[in-house]
């Protein structure tokens, strides 16, 4: 994939999330990601070239612990593949996940709402939605059964964080939720401020979220993206997929 002109902010935004989110991969985890996750798989990549190097990467064309030689634009591709130790048919990473092997699974949310449920079904009427999203999945199995779920999304704004999703598409083991403002981790039922990023008010979180936030003035900011993370990023996704979910 060629890369596009990139805007710095752009730049900005896109290392960061493929940083902190590469951040809350474990070394030794087995971890999945689902369709349309360019940043979660630009992360395992970053991860395991830096602080996961002994990571199990497990995908949706069922390679464990393949190697691709660069990062493709979809996640679905047999490219993926490349150099995996074995292959498995998509449910056996529900049974993996139902039976407690599956250590951290990335997934996203058209909505993300204050339990940490997530929506990708519809909005509206359920005979007559005004929007449709393109469907759960296997979010539904996998956000209740896995060991941890980090979420992400690249919009932050009161309609993608309500303080209820319109429909519950899955619910379950949230962890952390990373967005380009904030992080969030749920506490008791509830995701509270954990960090801002780097020159994002409280005050921004607060207008850019549809629910209310736990006492937070005086919430850390996330430590930024290191030199040696930027660079490392740089190496594994040289053609700028991470970039290709701002499209």
């Amino acid at each position: 994939m060629p890369v596009k002109k990139i805007s710095s902010n752009l730049r900005k935004t896109a290392d960061r999330l493929a940083v902190f989110l590469a951040r809350q991969i474990m070394n030794g985890e087995r971890v999945f990601h689902g369709v349309a996750s360019a940043l979660p798989l630009t992360a395992v990549a970053l991860a395991r070239r830096t602080h996961a190097p002994q990571l199990t990467y497990l995908n949706i064309p069922g390679g464990v612990d393949a190697h691709p030689f660069k990062l493709p634009t979809a996640t679905t591709g047999a490219q993926l593949n490349h150099e995996a130790s074995s292959v498995f048919s998509l449910t056996d990473i529900f049974d993996l996940s139902t039976c407690g092997g599956l250590d951290l699974a990335f997934l996203s949310g058209a909505e993300i709402d204050a339990r940490g449920d997530i929506n990708l079904s519809f909005i509206g009427d359920t005979a007559k939605p005004n929007v449709r999203f393109p469907g759960g999945a296997g979010s539904a199995a996998i956000l209740p059964t896995a060991n941890r779920t980090v979420l992400w999304r690249t919009v932050h704004d009161p309609r993608s964080f309500p303080e209820r999703c319109g429909y519950v598409t899955a619910s379950g083991s949230v962890d952390r939720v990373v967005t380009p403002l904030c992080i969030f981790r749920r506490v008791a039922g509830r995701l509270c401020l954990e960090s801002r990023h780097v020159g994002v008010t409280v005050k921004m979180i607060k207008d850019a979220t549809g629910f209310s936030l736990n006492s937070a003035e005086d919430v850390p900011e996330t430590p930024e993206p290191s030199g040696d993370e930027i660079l490392a990023l740089e190496s594994v996704d040289p053609e700028g997929v991470r970039f290709s979910e701002f499209s």
